[in-house]
């Protein structure tokens, strides 16, 4: 299998929040580290029953949705750029836009690391 399929299939998934269809494309052993959490690389899932229960943490928001917005592959590493779109239980719309750094063996993801760009009021 090759990278392009395995990240296709699973941008599939989030854009459908198809929890099973992402996991498929993980590794047994894979890591997944969020934008945020209480570490410096945000919070780390290790193994597939993490992952699941990271995601569907994820996937709680009243409209979230990911768009794709490009992806790069060079190898077994590939970084793909999203534009993050959420309510929060205050009825405000969020928008962010972040990126996912990858790597890839024997066509499954073993580790997803997710960025996100910060939005901020402007200063006054």
């Amino acid at each position: 299998m090759d990278s392009e399929s395995t990240l296709d299939r699973m941008a599939d998934g989030f854009r459908t929040k198809d929890i099973d269809a992402i996991l498929a494309e993980f590794a047994d052993d894979a890591v997944f580290e969020t934008a945020v959490g209480p570490e410096p690389c945000g919070e780390r899932f290790a193994g597939k029953a993490a992952i699941r229960d990271a995601l569907e943490r994820m996937f709680k928001g009243p409209d979230f949705r990911i768009e794709s917005l490009g992806r790069w592959i060079a190898g077994d590493r590939a970084v793909s750029q999203f534009r993050y779109v959420t309510t929060t239980p205050g009825g405000e719309r969020v928008e962010l836009h972040g990126c996912d750094l990858f790597t890839l063996r024997d066509g499954k993801v073993v580790r997803k690391d997710t960025y996100l760009k910060q939005a901020r009021k402007p200063r006054t």
